[in-house]
């Protein structure tokens, strides 16, 4: 088995995770520009308030975690990155986005139950409890599907760290 590259290794993983929060800026850009015009237009009484309201509220959120994560990307590994470092970090990493996965089974199912509660006869303010839970469910699924994939890829780059036995 050839040397593994600590740095090398460093890289790839890094720009996983760079990429990663590059689509979670588009979603975020995405939900601003989309939810944040129509908000603005829908009646405060109906349900699709309460969505587009929603949705900038968790765009807003996402923003802080993915210029966070931005911030936080380095191109360069620290000096004397050796592979012990690299192992805890990778394995940090994919665990993060592992664990957010059960929550965002979290949020889909919230989002689920808010629909649900909505069509009950005594519901207070329906077309929150709709338009929210709507809201829930689309970001849970989309949160779902990013932190899945985000974890396969990282799993998959981790190959090498696990054949070695770290």
């Amino acid at each position: 088995m050839p040397a593994l590259d600590p740095n090398a290794l460093y890289a790839a993983r890094e720009l996983i995770v760079g990429r990663g929060l590059a689509v979670l800026a588009a979603w975020v850009i995405a939900n601003l520009v989309g939810s944040g015009y129509a908000v603005g237009r829908a009646d405060r009484r109906l349900e699709p308030y309460y969505f587009h309201f929603m949705n900038v509220a968790w765009a807003l959120v996402n923003a802080g975690l993915a210029a966070w994560g931005i911030v936080m990307l380095r191109r360069l590994p620290p000096a004397g990155w050796s592979l012990a470092a690299e192992a805890g970090a990778h394995h940090h990493d994919e665990n993060l986005f592992l664990i957010n996965t059960g929550l965002d089974v979290l949020y889909v199912v919230v989002g689920l139950w808010l629909r649900r509660r909505a069509t009950e006869p005594d519901a207070r303010h329906p077309a929150r409890l709709a338009g929210f839970g709507y809201s829930v469910l689309l970001q849970g699924t989309f949160l779902l599907v990013f932190d899945l994939a985000m974890t396969a890829l990282l799993h998959l780059a981790g190959a090498p760290l696990r054949a070695a036995g770290l």
